[in-house]
């Protein structure tokens, strides 16, 4: 029977998507969870596996082809009834005998297009199928079963996908510098030494970015003010109790939930700077919905913590490991991409004093977090004030002017930075 695959609906506010890229063509077999497709949305880009085992009969739209949700966009022939009745006609053993032998003449038949090739076998393993494209990249790289089968695999049932074989290899490689092609001569009139310039198209997911940060440049007021604050105590809190506090909940306890913390706090008195703007009218949220700005290799995510007026320090501190390790690991889902009423972008992990992001609509606020330095201040004491080496961290503050004042900005990030120097961890609970 042939079976409809259409575009699926990847959030509650997402409509429509964009066709990346086909990962089969038609009149290709394809297994249950197989990467049919991969599509994009002004959220995320997602690997889309098929329903239903097969042979590909129809593709209904063209890389870039923005498709509404729920619309058809390829056909399979279904082979489930065919499977049926083999059933009925053969042991399980002989079944599987079968399977893994077409698979491995299919591993050894892309293996002998490299040089050297040993024709590996790429039977079934712990999770399953390895797909077509996954076991020639493990071939022309002289990746062997028990290697394949031993990387992480971020596809349905734990599948390991083409991104996730490609990343274990470029974690194996050595960083080499990168080299000069020099081109090749054109009538003569080329020099050998002569370099060209490279044009490249932009991913789905940096036209986004693009597109979103140009909006928000467009439409907002930007204004920035920046303030300073002592981060000592808590560099000491950190460095005393951090290889506990791993041990404990298996993973590092970081500055950035203090940071976010501070500013959650600063957020429950601000009058505006938790609100949208919608023409004319205020929209002050309810709740206190965190983005946190996460870089990746293609581009910027920033996945919202939800509700954070409902967390105490150490379930917000749980809640931001996971969410931005799945940011990472291309697990976050497009609901969690959206709804944020504020945002925090640290740039300090690059080791980067300050810096100006550009605010992420429809919020009217940003924090920019700088790295934590060492430098000589002065320290108040009973007996006057004195030079000491203190931890200092640079705080900036993107606000919508056609919102938020100057004096309002200001009270902002004053609270902020007070809420960091006077934290009490005896009520963190950790």
């Amino acid at each position: 029977m042939v079976f409809d695959v259409v575009m699926p609906k990847m959030g509650e506010s997402i409509i429509e998507g964009t066709i990346l890229e086909w990962r089969k063509k038609v009149g290709d077999s394809i297994e249950v969870d197989e990467t049919l497709l991969e599509i994009g949305t002004d959220k995320v880009d997602s690997e889309i596996p098929s329903p239903v085992s097969g042979k590909v009969v129809r593709l209904l739209a063209e890389p870039k082809d923005v498709i509404e949700v729920g619309r058809i966009i390829a056909q399979i022939d279904s082979d489930k009834d065919k499977k049926t009745e083999e059933e009925k006609g053969s042991s399980p053993t002989q079944e599987k005998l079968l399977e893994e032998k077409q698979i491995d003449k299919q591993a050894a038949k892309e293996g002998s297009q490299k040089k050297g090739s040993t024709g590996q076998s790429f039977s079934k393993g712990k999770r399953g199928f390895f797909t077509s494209v996954v076991r020639k990249i493990a071939t022309k790289e002289g990746i062997g079963f028990d290697e394949l089968n031993a990387i992480s695999g971020s596809g349905s049932n734990n599948r390991v996908t083409k991104q996730d074989i490609l990343t274990y290899i470029k974690s194996k490689s050595p960083k080499e510098p990168p080299s000069i092609t020099t081109p090749k001569t054109v009538e003569n009139t080329v020099s050998l030494g002569t370099l060209v310039d490279e044009r490249v198209e932009m991913d789905h997911t940096r036209k986004i970015i693009a597109e979103h940060m140009r909006k928000s440049v467009d439409s907002s007021a930007h204004v920035y003010i920046f303030s300073e604050v002592d981060m000592t105590h808590i560099v000491k809190y950190v460095s005393k109790n951090g290889n506990k506090f791993k041990e404990k909940e298996g993973f590092s306890l970081t500055y950035t939930p203090f940071i976010v913390f501070g500013c959650i706090q600063a957020l429950l008195g601000s009058k505006d700077m938790n609100s949208s703007l919608e023409g004319t009218t205020i929209v002050r949220k309810k709740n206190v919905n965190i983005g946190i700005a996460v870089a990746l290799e293609e581009g910027l995510m920033v996945p919202v913590l939800s509700e954070c007026e409902k967390l105490d320090f150490f379930q917000l501190a749980h809640k931001l490991q996971d969410l931005v390790k799945r940011t990472r690991e291309k697990k976050i889902s497009p609901e969690e991409l959206q709804g944020s009423t504020f945002s925090i972008s640290n740039f300090g992990v690059f080791d980067v004093i300050s810096g100006t992001p550009i605010i992420n609509q429809p919020n009217v606020g940003i924090l920019g977090v700088g790295a934590i330095k060492k430098k000589p201040a002065v320290v108040s004491t009973g007996e006057g004030d004195e030079i000491g080496i203190r931890n200092m961290m640079m705080v900036s503050l993107g606000f919508d002017h056609r919102l938020i004042d100057g004096a309002e900005g200001s009270k902002f990030i004053t609270s902020v930075c007070q809420n960091l120097i006077n934290i009490n961890f005896q009520s963190l609970n950790l």
